[in-house]
């Protein structure tokens, strides 16, 4: 595999947007990307983007459906550079985290799991209780990575799509993806300095 490859997922929960700016983001570094819509994510898609299922799959080079699991992504034979599900549901998580692989979303994951690729949840909701704090574990134990996308505001930030990219940029810095020009953390006492120079 020469060219970069990547498996992302939208579910239902809240947040739709993670996984239509990753897709932006990804085409923006020439990275190959296989899309998978839950039946949740393009209700969640409509009422907080007002975007449909034909205009987020045109932002991907390939789309799946998520119930053919005999499609590529759903053998580890078929190589690929991870999987991110952004956003990802509680539901979601849990099928991962007990290896029910009942679906193109779920079944994806699970390869990536077991063949040590990365595969990174966003996952949204809360407070969690406790079966989302084992499911979490268990996806961590399994060697997966869970990313709530938690707003920083060390950076400033001055729009919300500033904090939504920020969040993105750390995910593709896990996937060995940095971005050009992407804002970076040099230290207090540098943020500091910044301040006394332009008061």
């Amino acid at each position: 595999m020469t060219a970069r490859r990547l498996i992302v997922a939208i579910t239902g929960a809240t947040g739709a947007v993670y996984g239509v700016r990753a897709l932006q983001l990804l085409r923006e570094q020439q990275v190959q990307t296989h899309l998978l819509l839950s039946d949740a994510a393009l209700l969640t898609l409509q009422q907080e983007l007002q975007l449909k299922r034909r205009e987020v799959e045109k932002l991907a080079d390939v789309c799946h459906a998520v119930r053919d699991v005999g499609a590529c992504i759903a053998s580890g034979s078929y190589l690929s550079d991870g999987m991110l599900i952004a956003p990802c549901s509680m539901r979601s998580l849990a099928a991962i985290a007990h290896g029910l692989s009942d679906n193109l979303i779920t079944r994806a994951a699970d390869v990536c799991l077991k063949e040590r690729r990365r595969l990174v949840l966003m996952v949204r909701e809360t407070p969690f209780n406790l079966a989302h704090l084992r499911n979490m574990t268990a996806v961590t134990e399994m060697g997966g990575v869970i990313f709530p996308p938690l707003p920083a505001f060390y950076q400033h930030p001055q729009s919300l799509e500033e904090m939504v990219d920020h969040s993105l940029l750390r995910v593709l810095d896990l996937f060995g993806l940095p971005m050009q020009n992407a804002p970076r953390w040099a230290g207090l006492k540098a943020s500091l300095n910044s301040s006394d120079a332009s008061a």
